[in-house]
């Protein structure tokens, strides 16, 4: 079951960049997306909303590997830190909540 959620992807609008990729980061929130960081399961699919971090255009762009600035393993390190920053968020927002 695919989890979306149109609250959790708009929660993404005008927050700081939780990625931060060192020398690529454009540290601009009009720019910020909610960038999902899982496993590709193909073209256009996508994992579950809640991971995901939040990108500004520019660090979005190397996640998706469009630039490749960073190797592959340093993105990946970055992504878990910046996971956990988002996570954080979403509760802070109410918008995961353990129960």
């Amino acid at each position: 079951m695919m989890i979306r959620s149109q609250k959790i992807k708009d929660s993404a609008r005008g927050q700081d960049c939780t990625l931060r990729l060192p020398g690529i980061c454009n540290f601009n929130d009009e720019t910020t997306v909610l960038s999902h960081i899982g496993k590709v399961r193909g073209m256009g699919m996508k994992c579950n909303d809640y991971f995901a971090v939040y990108a500004c255009s520019a660090c979005h762009h190397e996640i998706d590997r469009r630039t490749r600035t960073m190797g592959f393993d340093e993105v990946r390190l970055e992504q878990l830190r910046a996971l956990e920053e988002t996570l954080a968020s979403f509760f802070e927002q109410g918008l995961l909540k353990l129960g």
